[in-house]
């Protein structure tokens, strides 16, 4: 029989990528780590980690077992939540959310949510789509409000773990912001080529990294002079004339005073915005609630 702690110890090495890390976030020892993965590696005699002088790495069963893992975490996490509703007679929901995202979508959903099922106890939890989907996945959340850029959603197990399922929302452009008084800001579209000599202001380490993937395409290499994680104090920057910025739309209100809000060319890059459930908690009727609340407060905003 596999121990279930020998497996929340392998998604702790998988976590990060040390025994000794592994250790700290576990509140054990090192060498205690090490028994627990021999054990576990005795009953399925087969090696889940290898050790480098550069970490701890999973083989391939170890990657296998590290989603088996998050399966059973999920299903505990599901089971405890159940017993504590048999006590209270209500519903607990937690949502986690980005914060433009939630400042947008969320409040209204939530509203409509609670006015259709109002025995539910709702908690509302901030996180980056890279935390909040693993959290989706162990069950640690009901649902996650997330987007990701071009490519897979971040925060994807690193083996047979279940992936969320996810439910598109909108697609939400990323927008040039520029001062009022910018030779650029009487244009009705623009080229990132044309902003190749512009310092640069962003609101979001992720976005500097795709404004560098779309700026390599345009043939330059931008100038940040300013990171920020929060779009609004990043448009105040631009604003006192620091440079101009790349600011997803759902980003754009409020209005900050003497700026200029200027579409990217196509293809212009581009947020995916959804939600990220697992299939017991979309069987619940708030969780299902919820998720079409979200989905008629993006189409309101031009959404799917």
């Amino acid at each position: 029989m596999i121990d279930v702690q020998r497996l929340r110890v392998l998604r702790a090495v998988a976590e990060h990528g040390s025994f000794n890390r592994a250790a700290a976030a576990l509140h054990l020892t090192a060498s205690a780590v090490s028994q627990h993965m021999a054990a576990l590696e005795r009953g399925l005699g087969s090696q889940v980690v290898t050790r480098s002088t550069r970490g701890v790495s999973l083989t391939p069963a170890g990657r296998i077992m590290v989603g088996a893992a998050e399966s059973v975490a999920a299903e505990i996490e599901h089971a405890r939540q159940q017993v504590a509703e048999l006590g209270t007679g209500r519903v607990q929901l937690t949502v986690a959310t980005f914060t433009s995202g939630g400042r947008l979508l969320l409040p209204g959903a939530l509203a409509e949510l609670t006015a259709a099922h109002p025995e539910t106890v709702l908690h509302v939890r901030e996180f980056e789509p890279e935390d909040s989907l693993p959290l989706v996945r162990q069950g640690a959340v009901d649902l996650a409000l997330a987007y990701h850029f071009d490519g897979p959603l971040p925060g994807q197990p690193g083996g047979g773990g279940p992936a969320p399922e996810w439910t598109p929302l909108m697609d939400d452009p990323l927008h040039v912001v520029l001062p009022e008084a910018h030779r650029l800001a009487g244009h009705d579209v623009l080229d990132l080529a044309e902003l190749a000599a512009e310092p640069w202001v962003l609101g979001c380490l992720k976005t500097e990294a795709y404004l560098r993937r779309y700026a390599e395409r345009a043939g330059f290499d931008p100038e940040v002079r300013g990171t920020t994680t929060d779009y609004f104090f990043a448009r105040s920057l631009v604003a006192a004339g620091m440079g101009v910025s790349l600011i997803p739309s759902i980003a754009l209100t409020p209005q900050v005073p003497g700026l200029r809000t200027v579409p990217v060319r196509a293809p212009a890059p581009a947020r995916h915005i959804g939600v990220a459930t697992t299939g017991h908690r979309r069987a619940h009727a708030e969780v299902t609630a919820l998720v079409r609340a979200l989905a008629k407060q993006a189409a309101a905003l031009g959404g799917c």
